[in-house]
């Protein structure tokens, strides 16, 4: 039946990979378990032939086989281990879970696939952004364009993603970072070499939504393509990604136990084989010191929640270009809580947003998906997660939010402005820090989770971004894009160097400098709300800067610094302003003759200092 040689194979390669015209088939078994190749004909859950591994075939755990002339292209394959049919760990495609939300049943409903052969790149290489130029965008591939809101053709899926890649590019993004894509069991548990399993705070009824758990890491997931071909979906998303400026960034979750080996050959795999320009590790178990010093991965950024950079570079050694990105809450917890005005939160906030390693960058963001989306943020003081069925026990109790005066949705206009005026707010904390600025999908236009903060298991409106067309978000969306666009636009943000609040250069003024009601001081003690913050044009090679935040109930004045002979303040931006936070160019208002200025509750200001023109 079979027109083919079988000869021991090469171990040293793990998986399903093409010599030439054979093909080889290498997996790690423990050598007291049996194993054998179960080979099916494509799109065929009965298995045509089944090939035990002999004994000339075992080298040490790792068992392998070499079939000669062998047409993988006509084959889908999986391994009978110790009587259990599973799934190769390092497929790189896996058929019979095309459908979301259905439950493969029977133990050869999931197949796994050989490479597809070539993908027309056409000269497409990874972008390579400096992260100082980076502005960030993280969503979930299926909550992306799932909701009818979001007028997608293919909804839920890699081509949906790149229907909206014009609004990621009308935002100013330059990176977009997906939730796990990967091929991971979304209800109940799947054969695999270790039992898939509902994540840990989930029951076994429950959605998988988010993708973390057990999975099968190296194949994209089938249920997020529309075409039926997730690798060439995938890779086509790349594609139109990189055509447009944008970087990919894919996250990972490896479980307690995962062999560090398999972690790093899988990212290298997703590096080679997608084109991909970073990864985020959201693991415990990821070999961060090998991976960052890996030769084959010198070009992909990695982020996490920590390196060993002394180890990685050596004592007191800086890198040539950043690769490596630190990304945890830290920012999170400092920046809400100033937002809200905590009474001993500005000093935490300021360094928070003037923090900018040589070694490494910082990802910041004010919102995740494991959280409050922003919109939640200023609208609720506790959680509301009862729908996930754990009697709203799971997900954090801290938020650092509060909702001013009402819990949830209200028709109180009042509350309604000031809720609207802390997400700009938000956004311009989150904008005007010196990381790499991480906004979560959806906060640009008001998605609200109803309160839920951990909606692992919402595969519903809840999760999904609700694309609103109400005036108010579309004056958000229109707000991000201006800050966003004054963010690049502005070399004082970004910076591939640490603010020191020196006058380094003697230019007459430090590069960096902290105001209060008097010039050149601020007060930093507890109670304390409100700070000017002085951005030397000197240092940045563009304007003087000038931002006052005032996250206080009340309003206050802070002093003007004095600019150098012939220049004046002009008002760029005012969170306080209903019609619209900044003003268009040439038509700044001049403050003249002015020493003070004062500052409405819950706002901030952007002032730039500029030649007075006159006539």
């Amino acid at each position: 039946m079979f027109d083919f040689d079988i000869r021991p194979g090469e171990p040293d390669r793990l998986g399903a990979t093409r010599l030439g015209k054979d093909s080889n088939f290498a997996a790690a078994v423990p050598e007291e378990l049996s194993c054998s190749l179960l080979l099916y004909p494509k799109g065929s859950e009965e298995p045509a032939a089944e090939l035990e591994f002999t004994e000339e075939m075992r080298f040490g755990d790792v068992c392998a086989v070499r079939l000669c002339r062998f047409p993988a292209e006509r084959y889908e394959y999986n391994y009978r281990i110790d009587g259990q049919v599973v799934q190769d760990p390092y497929a790189v495609r896996i058929t019979g879970g095309e459908r979301w939300g259905a439950c493969p049943e029977g133990e050869h409903s999931l197949r796994c696939g050989m490479d597809a052969g070539h993908f027309p790149w056409q000269g497409d290489k990874p972008l390579r952004t400096p992260y100082e130029e980076c502005v960030l965008y993280a969503t979930h591939v299926r909550g992306f364009t799932m909701d009818p809101s979001a007028r997608a053709r293919r909804p839920g899926t890699f081509a949906g993603v790149q229907e909206k890649i014009p609004h990621l590019r009308r935002l100013g993004i330059t990176q977009l970072e997906l939730m796990p894509v990967y091929e991971f069991p979304e209800l109940g548990s799947r054969a695999a070499p270790k039992r898939h399993m509902p994540i840990p705070r989930g029951g076994a009824g429950r959605i998988n939504y988010w993708g973390y758990g057990e999975a099968c890491f190296f194949a994209p997931k089938a249920a997020y393509s529309a075409s039926g071909d997730p690798v060439r979906e995938l890779k086509e998303l790349v594609r139109a990604l990189h055509r447009n400026g944008i970087e990919l960034i894919l996250e990972f979750y490896f479980p307690d136990g995962t062999n560090p080996n398999l972690i790093m050959d899988c990212i290298r795999h997703w590096a080679k084989e997608y084109h991909i320009d970073g990864v985020h590790l959201n693991s415990r178990e990821a070999p961060l010191q090998a991976l960052a010093m890996d030769p084959a991965l010198s070009r992909i950024k990695l982020m996490s929640e920590y390196f060993p950079v002394d180890r990685i570079y050596g004592p007191g050694r800086e890198p040539t270009a950043r690769r490596l990105a630190e990304y945890n809450d830290d920012f999170l917890t400092k920046a809400r809580r100033f937002l809200r005005g905590d009474g001993d939160a500005l000093m935490q906030a300021a360094e928070s947003m003037r923090r900018n390693p040589a070694s490494f960058a910082v990802i910041n963001y004010m919102a995740s998906h494991n959280g409050f989306p922003l919109a939640d943020a200023v609208s609720y003081a506790v959680k509301h997660n009862g729908d996930n069925g754990e009697e709203n026990r799971d997900g954090t109790d801290y938020n650092f939010s509060a909702n001013y005066g009402v819990e949830g949705p209200t028709s109180v206009r009042q509350i309604r402005r000031l809720r609207s005026r802390q997400v700009r707010n938000a956004f311009l904390i989150l904008l005007l820090s010196q990381g790499v600025p991480a906004i979560y999908g959806g906060d640009e236009m008001g998605n609200s989770q109803q309160g839920n903060n951990n909606v692992y298991c919402q595969d519903n409106g809840t999760s999904w971004i609700q694309w609103s067309r109400r005036k108010a978000d579309r004056e958000l969306c229109r707000f991000v894009q201006e800050a966003v666009a004054f963010r690049r636009g502005h070399p004082a943000f970004g910076r591939r160097q640490e603010y020191r609040m020196r006058d380094d250069l003697s230019r007459g003024t430090p590069d960096l400098s902290y105001h209060g009601r008097r010039a050149w001081y601020a007060d930093f003690q507890d109670g304390s709300r409100e700070i000017g913050v002085l951005y030397a044009g000197e240092y940045t090679e563009g304007e003087t800067l000038y931002v006052v935040y005032n996250m206080h109930m009340s309003a206050h004045e802070l002093a003007l610094p004095t600019l150098p002979e012939g220049q004046s303040w002009y008002l760029k931006a005012d969170t306080g302003r209903e019609e619209g936070a900044f003003f268009p160019d040439g038509e700044e208002p001049l403050l003249e003759e002015r020493k003070m200025i004062e500052v409405k509750d819950h706002t901030i200001l952007i002032l730039a200092g500029r030649r007075h023109e006159t006539d």
